[in-house]
């Protein structure tokens, strides 16, 4: 079984110290094959605050993958923000700011949501689309296919309408139509897990969007507390396996506890021919 972990908007100069201790705990007991940082890494993109996250991760062993948030580019610094927005982004996480991991279980594929040109939303462009579509229909039957973003698609609170990703409506389709299982996502720090269906709606293939919760920060969403995801995926018997099991921060317990499990298995088989 693979297991990944997402987590997302730790805020790193927002961070609690006992929850970052908890979660180093949490993950060496999980042992995730990969973890997946999924934007708002840091809380106003400055060097030292890459430099925090960069210290959390030196103690976790796996691949590690990360894409910028719009809170991981210069917002006061506009010279910086216009000339050079990813600059200390690259400086701790390297050049690519649309990043893949791949093995015979997983494909992951990362998407930069975020636009020096917009202060919080985020947008993804045609040509983004089409080489996700491209990278969706070269997986093997066997992967998960996950694609990474940090803008959500589709909101569960009213509030949250004005975060959607501009540029959903025809990629996400498109997305699902070309065999993505899960769409993986942050910035609203609510945690949910949500259907999202191809061109022909409801009547055809389903995947599912996975918010995850701030990790870390002190800048939790009203009652819900900071949260990471472990997506565990497998196959037997032909047939896929996935669960996505979210985690909670208790104080109590000064760990992270499971609080829901949702089983979003593909419903396809792992031999035969890739989508297309």
């Amino acid at each position: 079984m693979t297991r990944v972990l997402q987590l997302s908007d730790p805020h790193f100069g927002t961070e609690q110290p006992q929850v970052v201790d908890a979660l180093h705990r949490f993950i060496d007991s999980c042992a995730p094959d990969v973890l997946l940082l999924s934007g708002d890494i840091t809380q106003r993109a400055r060097r030292s605050q890459f430099d925090a996250a960069q210290r959390f991760l030196d103690r976790v062993t796996c691949p590690v993958l990360a894409i910028p948030g719009n809170h991981d580019i210069p917002l006061f610094n506009l010279f910086a923000r216009f000339f050079n927005p990813y600059g200390n982004f690259r400086r701790t996480f390297g050049k690519h700011l649309e990043p893949e991991f791949s093995n015979p279980d997983v494909l992951i594929i990362g998407v930069n949501t975020t636009r020096a040109s917009r202060h919080k939303d985020g947008e993804v462009s045609a040509s983004q689309t089409a080489r996700v579509i491209e990278r969706l229909r070269q997986a093997e039957p066997e992967q998960l296919r996950i694609v990474m973003q940090h803008h959500p698609v589709r909101a569960v609170a009213e509030s949250d309408n004005a975060n959607l990703l501009i540029g959903r409506e025809q990629a996400v389709p498109a997305w699902v139509d070309a065999g993505m299982d899960l769409l993986l996502g942050g910035h609203i720090h609510l945690p949910y897990v949500w259907p999202l269906f191809g061109h022909t709606g409801e009547s055809g293939r389903k995947a599912w969007t996975v918010q995850a919760g701030t990790a870390v920060s002190s800048r939790t969403r009203g009652e819900v507390p900071n949260s990471v995801n472990l997506i565990r995926h497998d196959v037997e018997a032909d047939r896929h396996q996935c669960f996505i099991e979210r985690w909670d921060y208790s104080a109590e317990a000064d760990y992270f506890v499971q609080a829901l499990v949702t089983d979003v298995a593909p419903d396809r088989p792992s031999q035969g021919p890739a989508l297309t």
